[in-house]
């Protein structure tokens, strides 16, 4: 049926929410040379590094952030922040929404997809269309459990029957992230990611509102195992965006190529996201970090992020040469590195040994000698530019050894043999304290993370063993919580976020709560939370959920930093942002 905007409607601002060297396809080829080789000809494609390869292509099932970056220029969402002035800008959509407060408690969103908008058969995307991807988020058995979270206070949809253009998101309640959310959710085609229809046999309230009942649907099952499958996370990434997936060459590359004809070229004017100008954008997965520098300098690689501190103060920003080919950026990264424990293994379930672990650790030594300047102490998960919402009462951990002598006597930890280790029964067994601690392979700054824990604990009688791990290894480890300890990092923007993904109870099964944290008190602050529509409240929530998470230590939490970026200067309209992944490649042009 039609309808109309609601005039007594209101705006939420919510701010969401291999080491192989490098072939011929670097960035710095040339085509050839102009006026017998004074000025190097450089070819239309963006080469930028890659600490790993994708974990898959299906950006509602991946669980690293590589697949994230990709996926921005392969498909679309509705609305997305805006990389110089982090508002949101629409999309897919003509422009931002109307939310409007209805009288039972809950709120509508209303929409509508710009009138150019196709996808790559010339058929129009509709409501319809974002009607499918919201069946596909809910349903019960696609394995993106660790996103359905931000969609799960949308309980219908309805599509205007004389301008499928338009739509409305029926809201059961009221969501601090309500506008960011629905710019979360990448529009699939149906035609490629449903060609049989399944589900369209069920509704977005439905699936919304009986999900449990039909976790054993044949139907849903069916659908479920197709999305899941190989295809969609080695194979296939289509959407309505400027580039298609060309190739994923293991450990070595994706590719990605412009469209030829696309729809949204004629709107190149309108906002960042409709620029795409590069013929192709190339992945480079070089898991060393020190042989990627070196690929950098010799111009293979064209961009370059999160570059080691000591290689990006003491050698980049000092060699004029270098200097000479790229430009340097350093935008307020909206991310934190953090030690998480595993809180249900029985070694790190006692409070005192988790803050024992936290005063072990010299963390000012870390940003010291770690970050070159470019980075700074945190205490929780807002990151300190984020002034309104960080507990700026809450003082770290510092490092002191006594102190964390004492908090694992009283947890009942001795050296009882002579040993040199720290022992305790547990469940009627002799337990040394001999812990293992992993991170992700070719990231120094959290291998010598590790070193410094290791270093802090062997003077207390703590063995740590220090592990490396491929980058699926890690997120398979962390996923199904086989850990004592990891050095991880979460990334975010400058944006608001929900931190129910994360810290929820029910975010362990499926989430992205690896470390079991949780218990009433927290789930309810993180309810209150996502339904506090007024900022001055929702802040002083943050500042008590963050007090909250500090005095029961699920994780250190370390620093946060400012990004690294390097570009070359082959390319204009480009520059450093906070939105991840720091920069929009796609708007990259050839300077003439």
């Amino acid at each position: 049926m039609a309808f109309k905007m609601n005039l007594n409607s209101f705006f939420l601002t919510a701010l969401s929410g291999a080491t192989l060297f490098l072939s011929s396809c670097g960035g710095g080829d040339t085509a050839g040379t102009d006026n017998g080789g004074a000025k190097p000809t450089y070819s239309n494609k963006v080469v930028q590094h890659s600490l790993s390869d994708p974990d898959q292509l299906n950006p509602y099932n991946a669980q690293g952030e590589q697949i994230t970056y990709m996926a921005s220029h392969v498909f679309q969402s509705l609305i997305l922040l805006d990389f110089k002035t982090y508002e949101y800008v629409p999309v897919l959509a003509a422009s931002r929404p109307v939310l409007t407060a209805t009288e039972d408690g809950g709120m509508t969103i209303d929409y509508e997809i710009r009138p150019e908008a196709v996808w790559d058969n010339g058929t129009p995307i509709t409501g319809k269309d974002v009607e499918f991807s919201l069946k596909v988020m809910k349903n019960p058995k696609t394995d993106c459990l660790q996103k359905k979270p931000y969609f799960e206070y949308i309980n219908d949809i309805e599509v205007d029957a004389e301008n499928p253009k338009k739509f409305r998101l029926i809201c059961k309640e009221p969501y601090h992230l309500a506008e960011g959310a629905t710019g979360d959710l990448w529009i699939l085609p149906a035609y490629v990611y449903d060609p049989q229809g399944l589900m369209s046999k069920f509704s977005v309230k439905e699936l919304a509102t009986n999900a449990d009942n039909l976790k054993d649907d044949p139907t849903i099952i069916e659908y479920a195992n197709f999305f899941n499958s190989e295809k969609f996370q080695k194979e296939v990434m289509i959407g309505s965006g400027p580039y298609t997936f060309d190739r994923w060459e293991t450990d070595a590359r994706v590719v990605l190529k412009k469209k030829e004809n696309w729809w949204g070229d004629q709107l190149a004017d309108v906002n960042q996201y409709y620029e795409a100008f590069p013929d192709e954008i190339v992945y480079e997965t070089i898991k060393d970090l020190t042989t990627a520098v070196t690929a950098l300098k010799s111009e293979k690689l064209d961009v370059m992020r999160s570059i080691q501190h000591r290689d990006f103060v003491k050698d980049l920003q000092t060699n004029q040469e270098f200097l000479s080919k790229f430009n340097t950026f350093t935008p307020a990264q909206f991310a934190y590195d953090y030690i998480g424990f595993n809180m249900r293994n029985p070694k790190f379930n006692d409070v005192n040994v988790r803050k024992a672990f936290a005063h072990l650790i010299d963390v000012d030594k870390i940003v010291e000698t770690l970050c070159y300047g470019l980075g700074t102490r945190t205490v929780g998960i807002i990151h300190p530019d984020k002034k309104i919402y960080y507990n700026s009462d809450l003082k770290p951990y510092d490092y002191n050894i006594e102190k964390a002598k004492e908090l694992l006597a009283n947890a009942g930890w001795k050296d009882t043999n002579g040993d040199g280790i720290l022992d305790k029964e547990i469940d009627g067994v002799h337990t040394e304290f001999v812990v293992d601690i992993f991170f992700n392979n070719g990231n120094d700054r959290r291998k010598k993370t590790c070193l410094f824990l290791k270093e802090g604990a062997k003077k207390v009688g703590i063995e740590v063993n220090v592990l490396a791990q491929d980058w699926a290894i890690f997120l398979e480890r962390t996923k199904k919580h086989d850990f004592e300890l990891y050095v991880g990092g979460w990334i975010a923007g400058p944006s608001e976020s929900d931190p129910k993904q994360i810290w929820h109870t029910e975010s362990y099964s499926g989430g992205s709560n690896y470390v079991g944290f949780g218990n009433a008190e927290s789930d309810a602050l993180i309810m209150k939370l996502r339904r506090t529509l007024d900022q001055n409240e929702r802040a002083q929530v943050y500042k008590d959920f963050q007090k909250l998470l500090h005095e029961q230590v699920p994780y250190i939490f370390l620093m946060a930093q400012k990004e690294r970026i390097a570009i070359h200067k082959k390319w204009d309209n480009a520059y450093g942002s906070g939105v991840r992944p720091g920069y929009w490649e796609a708007g990259f042009k050839l300077a003439q």
